[in-house]
């Protein structure tokens, strides 16, 4: 295909399979980065992958600075933001978060708008969706959470509030934005840098105990979140719409640990737990989700 698609967040676990299947689908990717290194995080990434990278290339930017977003996306047909801070530890400061997340997105955004691109699909979270009430599901993409909520985690209050800005900001105008909200994001990793699920799947192999074995949680394959941005990327019915993520009904710590330890396959209808509704991207985009379990096997087997 003749045009270029920019990808935020290339180092992360949703960002190098985003730039995989760019790439084997005949695109010519931009990788954004935050340094030198983040190139050879994304390179052995897409090598693991055995993906050609001669239509690959590099930009720089950073979320909490104006410089480079303009460079970045210049000749860029369409982008894929991933990037937002995601925490190891709850901050002090609220705004540690909220800020590069909420700035990040407005940044991408007025980028796009002054370099042409037609459509920025934005990587949302079920956090911005599901923390603001705790029954009347299914949960859909009307609901959303309150990211003025001072009692909510930060990392929930940044999403929720970096969507809002990013829905307020193309009301005036370009570029088109589809958001996707996923649930937990497993699936097989390219890279010993893991993300927060992927650590939790590699914490049970290695035998360390999980903490609220009971709680509620959904998933979904990372593969599956990146089709679904691809999609949102090219069709136009995905204008103006969030597609909520995730392979089916809530499961819980307990049940992962059964799957990562047992390779077994337990039911993944858990009467009373959270139920998140992904007809939106099933009917306007054609989505359909790999099943969790093979999912999670796949996590495991690429730890391995």
């Amino acid at each position: 295909m003749d045009r270029t698609i920019v990808v935020t967040g290339a180092t992360g676990h949703v960002g190098n399979h985003s730039l995989v299947r760019l790439l084997a689908d005949g695109e010519r990717v931009r990788a954004l980065v935050r340094g030198p290194e983040g190139r050879d995080v994304v390179l052995a990434a897409v090598d693991r992958a055995g993906v050609d990278a001669t239509a690959l290339e590099f930009a720089t930017a950073t979320l909490d600075v104006d410089d480079g977003w303009n460079e970045a996306l210049a000749g860029a047909d369409g982008v894929l933001h991933h990037a937002s801070p995601f925490p190891s530890r709850q901050p002090e400061d609220p705004d540690d978060v909220i800020r590069p997340a909420r700035e990040g997105a407005l940044r991408v955004l007025r980028a796009a708008r002054e370099q042409g691109v037609r459509r920025v699909v934005l990587t949302s979270s079920f956090a911005a969706v599901g923390y603001s009430r705790s029954s009347g599901g299914p949960f859909t993409e009307a609901d959303w959470t309150d990211g003025d909520d001072v009692t909510a985690p930060p990392y929930v209050r940044s999403k929720a509030l970096a969507e809002r800005a990013a829905w307020a900001f193309v009301a005036d105008g370009g570029p088109e934005l589809a958001v996707v909200n996923p649930t937990g994001i497993f699936g097989p990793t390219l890279s010993p840098r893991l993300s927060a699920s992927v650590a939790m799947v590699a914490a049970v192999l290695a035998g360390r105990s999980v903490p609220d074995p009971g709680r509620a949680f959904g998933i979904v394959d990372v593969r599956d979140v990146v089709d679904l941005h691809v999609r949102a990327l090219d069709d136009p019915a995905a204008r103006g719409r969030r597609f909520l993520a995730s392979a089916g009904p809530a499961v819980t710590l307990e049940w992962l640990t059964r799957v990562v330890l047992d390779r077994a396959a337990p039911g993944l209808d858990l009467p009373g737990s959270p139920v998140v509704s992904t007809e939106a991207a099933r009917t306007v985009l054609g989505w359909q989700p790999r099943d969790g379990v093979a999912t999670v096997l796949d996590t495991v087997d690429s730890l391995r």
